[in-house]
């Protein structure tokens, strides 16, 4: 049985209704295209939303029209955290979800927090075809979802702070910094920081306010949020991996015929491939971006990024093995 959050019937009564009168009524149902809804968090100007739009022209051409796929950006058809259990019960046919939002459910997938795990291009692009990334699937359907692929959306953090550049472990000391889950935050507590669950739409006021002494998030987050307009300074790191997964309900996969399925999967390769070129060129330019702002951004070397590691790494993974135990450095055996 398939455990999920509790659901608000009556939004998902009104967007049923919403979309099934919008539907054409067809005197012939077998010509009737297949609709594919799939809902996600991300506003339509960003650059994934954009790929996903080609995603979907793709699709529909290369089945003839036979899938309809209909986008819902911006939690316009399901908010966040309700995303997944819609398409497990059938609600909606797919969503994407960000990795980190299953670490409380499926503390598994935190294995792409780890900090500076991934430090090499060439081992982002491997993953979304690795044997990780299977077991990961694999583990996802049984949670009543059929993943279809990783969509990379960050690999560079940024660290924002008022005060100085926050470089080295010991400028973390005592730092009140925003923190990403309860697993990872041990990380940062082993810095001697104090992580606080702050969502991203209000990190800017608590930067600008003073609840929090520095910021944590995508370098490119930072340039489209302004928080160059509250914060001086920045180090851009590469922390760890964020991806938004895509996937289907299972039921509605298997009565797809195998043309279709096909298709998707193909047209889905090349959005993987496509986040991960992006993702690559807005890590690159970001910095400057920045700069051009007027912030001081700090790009941490070969061995500042060690010396964290050195310390964020062993604290993450104990909590890693706590909530699942298991060893992590099993899991990474499966990128080799």
């Amino acid at each position: 049985m398939v455990k999920t959050s509790k659901l608000n019937s009556t939004a998902y009564l009104l967007f049923f209704l919403t979309v099934t009168l919008s539907l054409p009524i067809s005197a012939d149902a077998e010509q009737k295209p297949i609709r594919m809804r799939v809902s996600h968090q991300l506003p339509s100007t960003h650059h994934l939303a954009r790929l996903l739009e080609e995603w979907a022209a793709r699709i529909e051409d290369g089945t003839g029209g036979a899938i309809d796929v209909q986008l819902f950006p911006s939690n316009q058809a399901f908010k966040v955290a309700d995303n997944y259990p819609a398409v497990a019960r059938g609600f909606i046919e797919a969503a994407l979800t960000v990795s980190f939002q299953w670490c409380r459910t499926l503390p598994e997938m935190c294995v792409l927090a780890r900090p500076y795990a991934f430090p090499d291009v060439k081992i982002l692009r491997r993953f979304p075809r690795s044997a990780l990334a299977q077991e990961l699937s694999r583990m996802l359907e049984s949670k009543g979802i059929h993943n279809l692929g990783w969509l990379s959306v960050n690999r560079t953090t940024v660290i924002t702070s008022n005060q100085k550049l926050l470089i080295k472990p010991a400028d973390f000391r005592g730092i009140k910094i925003r923190g990403v889950n309860k697993l990872f935050d041990q990380a940062l507590i082993a810095l001697g920081a104090a992580p606080s669950a702050i969502p991203g739409g209000e990190l800017y006021l608590s930067l600008q306010t003073g609840i929090l002494d520095a910021g944590l998030t995508d370098i490119n987050n930072a340039y489209d949020y302004k928080y160059y307009e509250v914060q001086k300074y920045a180090v851009a790191t590469p922390l760890f991996l964020i991806f938004e997964h895509i996937y289907v309900n299972p039921t509605w996969w298997k009565s797809l015929d195998q043309n279709s399925r096909l298709v998707i999967e193909q047209a889905t390769r090349l959005l993987e491939s496509e986040a991960i070129d992006k993702v690559i060129d807005i890590s690159a330019k970001a910095p400057q971006r920045l700069r051009d702002k007027g912030m001081i951004v700090h790009e941490h070397t070969a061995d500042e990024i060690e010396a964290m590691r050195k310390i964020m790494q062993p604290a993450f993974d104990r909590a890693f093995f706590s909530r699942t135990n298991t060893d992590i450095n099993n899991y990474f055996k499966l990128l080799e």
